[in-house]
């Protein structure tokens, strides 16, 4: 009977073996999503999944834009990932909320933790000297320009200070179809205002010691208006108003604006659409005080502390954040090292990068840190900005009732965390 059974499955192409084991599914979400970095990212995956062949990793990639709502609503569903592409924007809300794995116990042994420069690790240690992320790189804000537009508008050089940048921006301007400054006005636009009004503050400083905000200083709202005045001077695009990443991007690359501050990562769509002679990049303009504070921000690696498969986990962020996988990322992505040994790397040796190791190496540019430790912060940056800005652009509000808003917010989330 038993011969019968397994000469009838034989038939059937079935088998009376044991069932292969079924594969692991991790889910990781990334959040700062581009064509480039999810090819990358799958690339960098697949070593992973080679050298843990019962492990499967399934990859969910949210359009920058929308993602701070998006993710919220898939962690208040319960579909939480196993990791996180987590930006600095958002680690205070979730990893004080508990949602979040420290990863100490793992950097404790990790072979490569020993080679991460000092930044590396203080910022990974922003929410309560705990490592809740461990960052990729950094994103340091500096000046493109545009050497054609430059030069056809009788501009020899990039402007070194506030008062340059206004008036470049209008030599510009005067081209036909042409502005000076690609404003990003929607989503992702708070670091340009922390820059413009810590140029006017002369001070990177958002507290004071009572811990109440300094937004509303004279200072601030100087260059909160500073900012806002090159939009309603017609020297940036009328539709920048709502422009994020990609649009000022484009706007730059397409050669309708002449400057934009942004990170390397913008190198990767800029270099591959426009020859490197025909750009450049610079460090950050400085305000009145002689000072320049160019946001420099970080994204990194975490962990869900709900994850059945923490092991695995992290196993899958020292992959994509080990020497090997994270020079493969930075390549491509453009980020500023983690790594010690990585400033020597060829990479940044590239003149483009030039803008940002002078920046760097200047004892009166301040890269400023945002407060990124308050729980408010993601909603603030990626809801509250966005809003009142737009607003204060439109000419709906003022610079100091925008400044007054943002100061209320601000106030409430430092003194209700002390």
């Amino acid at each position: 009977m038993r011969a019968a059974l397994w000469l009838a499955f034989a038939a059937l192409g079935l088998s009376l073996a044991p069932s292969a084991r079924a594969a692991t599914t991790l889910k990781l979400v990334e959040v700062i999503t581009s064509p480039e970095r999810t090819e990358t990212l799958k690339t960098i995956i697949k070593t992973f999944e080679d050298a843990n062949p019962d492990v499967r990793v399934e990859v969910t990639s949210l359009p920058w834009g929308p993602s701070f709502e998006k993710f919220a609503t898939m962690v208040a569903a319960g579909d939480t990932p196993d990791v996180v592409e987590m930006p600095d924007l958002w680690l205070a809300l979730y990893a004080n909320n508990g949602a979040l794995e420290s990863l100490e116990p793992y950097l404790k042994t990790w072979e490569y933790t020993r080679e991460l420069n000092q930044r590396t690790l203080q910022l990974a240690r922003v929410i309560r000297n705990t490592a809740y992320m461990l960052p990729y790189g950094f994103y340091l804000r500096a000046l493109y320009y545009n050497k054609k537009m430059f030069a056809a508008a009788g501009v020899s050089a990039p402007p070194k200070t506030l008062d340059e940048f206004v008036a470049v921006s209008k030599k510009i301007s005067s081209l036909p179809g042409r502005y000076g400054y690609c404003l990003r006005g929607g989503s992702g636009g708070v670091n340009s205002w922390l820059m413009f009004g810590a140029l006017g503050s002369g001070s990177d400083a958002f507290f004071n010691a009572d811990g109440t905000s300094t937004f509303t200083d004279a200072g601030w709202v100087k260059g909160f208006n500073a900012l806002a005045e090159i939009y309603k001077s017609g020297l940036a695009p009328k539709d920048s108003v709502n422009w994020g990443y990609n649009d000022v991007v484009a706007g730059f690359y397409s050669g309708t604006c002449a400057m934009i501050d942004n990170d390397p990562d913008a190198l990767i769509a800029i270099g591959e659409r426009m020859k490197p002679d025909d750009f450049g990049v610079a460090p950050w303009i400085k305000g009145p005080s002689g000072k320049s504070f160019p946001t420099i921000g970080y994204t990194g690696w975490s962990m869900f502390a709900n994850s059945k498969h923490k092991e695995l986990a992290w196993k899958l962020i020292a992959t994509l954040d080990g020497v090997a996988g994270n020079q493969t990322w930075n390549r491509r992505i453009g980020v500023l090292p983690i790594y010690t040994a990585a400033a020597k790397d060829p990479l940044y040796t590239d003149p483009r990068f030039k803008g940002w190791f002078d920046e760097l190496s200047d004892p009166d540019v301040v890269p400023m840190l945002m407060p990124t430790d308050l729980r408010a912060w993601a909603l603030f940056g990626g809801s509250i900005v966005p809003r009142t800005s737009q607003s204060l652009l439109l000419g709906q509000i003022t610079a100091l009732e925008m400044a007054q808003q943002w100061a209320s917010v601000m106030t409430k989330a430092r003194q209700s965390q002390k």
